[in-house]
């Protein structure tokens, strides 16, 4: 009679997976089984009206990328926006969330608002306003500079300064989403755990570092992963403000696979580019995951 009720429940279980399980392999999987196999061949514009037009190279698009120097320069373009965007991206929404999480901040509700609004604000409406704040003659960022005596800075058309400009542009819009998280994850924290450190006289700073950070762990290491993993995805702020330059200085890895893909129409070649970057991305998740792990041990 078990037996009976309980492979009725697993049918029953996996009739309803069913109708899921076939849209996530209808439009995910076999998607990218199909740009595997594309990125070894040389399916390019012809190959789009004629699928007998693209030809099976092996590994050839995986060797001329690696030997590509534009590949090489995006690559070393993303890896900066990571490593400098990441811990800044993390330490903003966590100071915000601690300061919205502490009892002396009153409107809570309405900051969180004001914080969270860039994130679903879409990014040509934020490229405008941003494109004047960074206008080397008449935008904010250059006025306040010069209150303080620093020259004007030509922030969108010096190589040395158009990656930073971009990276602040990411940190303001993306930040939000991180704070409500972090936020989430201070409140599961038990407030004994703060009187106990009170009474025996631990300090403000040796609470949060004692009792904060550790509480947070796994909202950290989670949040690090999600934004590892999107800003490896940089695209969008380079192709609206800079289309990758000057000078390719804001050239990211993604925003290459689309000039590649959409205006050389090299898709297996783009295809390629994708692979190596998922590659990349997989393994430094792993690697989070190990040290994360380690950690614990």
């Amino acid at each position: 009679m078990i037996n009976t009720y309980s492979q009725s429940t697993r049918h029953s279980a996996y009739l309803f997976l069913t109708p899921a399980l076939t849209a996530i392999g209808v439009f995910f999987f076999l998607p990218v089984l199909a740009a595997l196999l594309m990125s070894f061949t040389d399916f390019d514009i012809y190959s789009l009206g004629d699928i007998k037009n693209a030809r099976f190279i092996a590994f050839r698009n995986y060797s001329q990328l690696l030997q590509d120097p534009l590949f090489w320069k995006a690559l070393k373009n993303t890896s900066y926006f990571v490593i400098i965007g990441v811990p800044l991206s993390i330490a903003t929404s966590l100071g915000t969330a601690v300061l919205l999480n502490s009892k002396l901040v009153k409107l809570k509700s309405l900051l969180r608002l004001a914080y969270f609004i860039p994130v679903i604000t879409t990014l040509v409406a934020v490229a405008v306003v941003w494109r004047y704040i960074y206008h080397p003659r008449f935008g904010l960022m250059n006025y306040l500079l010069e209150l303080i005596g620093i020259n004007a800075i030509d922030w969108l058309g010096d190589p040395h300064w158009s990656m930073p400009a971009l990276i602040i542009l990411a940190v303001w819009k993306n930040f939000g989403y991180n704070m409500i998280i972090f936020i989430a994850g201070l409140q599961n924290i038990p407030l004994e755990l703060y009187e106990a450190a009170r009474i025996d006289g631990a300090s403000r700073w040796q609470q949060f570092r004692t009792i904060t950070l550790p509480m947070l762990a796994p909202t950290t290491l989670f949040i690090t992963i999600i934004t590892v993993i999107g800003y490896f995805q940089f695209f969008a702020e380079p192709y609206v403000m800079t289309r990758g330059g000057p000078l390719n200085s804001t050239l990211s890895i993604v925003l290459y696979m689309y000039r590649e893909g959409f205006h050389s129409w090299k898709m297996g070649y783009s295809a390629a580019i994708a692979f190596i970057l998922f590659f990349i991305v997989f393994l430094i998740t792993l690697l989070q995951l190990r040290l994360q792990k380690a950690r614990v041990v």
